[in-house]
């Protein structure tokens, strides 16, 4: 089991559906950066901006499910693993219309980066404890995959 200590709930929109009538898997994107910038809120890690601060360097989604309007999400995020000046997030969306299935899940490699330099940072000693501290609660619910 594995923790996720933030979730937030979305509404599927009617503008969310493409021609497929189905979500467009952009949204899907859009969601979880939402919950990623809840984590980073809850973790401060948003604290020395603009100076330093998060940028995505990498992003892969499985979709498990197609979604439609109306629906509800739950969107979770967690972090998997911290480096030296990078952390992988684990996120997560689960349908209600669905009974809570995953929808979609998907990793994201996030580096630190000092805006004036353009240059990778390293994580720092409070920004590592902010995280673990968040990663010790949330409900535990099964890794992501290929955790």
């Amino acid at each position: 089991m594995h923790r996720w200590p933030v979730t937030i709930e979305l509404p599927v929109q009617w503008g969310d559906m493409d021609s497929f009538n189905h979500v467009n898997n952009v949204v899907y994107l859009r969601w979880f950066e939402s919950a990623r910038i809840a984590y980073f809120e809850r973790a401060g890690i948003l604290s020395r901006m603009p100076e330093i601060g998060p940028i995505q360097a990498r992003q892969v989604i499985d979709y498990r499910l197609p979604l439609r309007y109306p629906d509800r999400l739950l969107v979770s995020a967690t972090v998997t693993k911290l480096g030296n000046t990078s952390f992988t997030m684990g996120l997560r969306a689960r349908s209600h219309g669905h009974d809570r299935a995953i929808a979609a899940e998907g990793e994201a490699v996030i580096v630190m980066v000092d805006y004036r330099s353009n240059r990778k940072v390293p994580l720092g000693d409070a920004l590592r404890k902010n995280i673990e501290d968040l990663e010790s609660t949330g409900p535990e619910l099964p890794p992501p995959q290929g955790d």
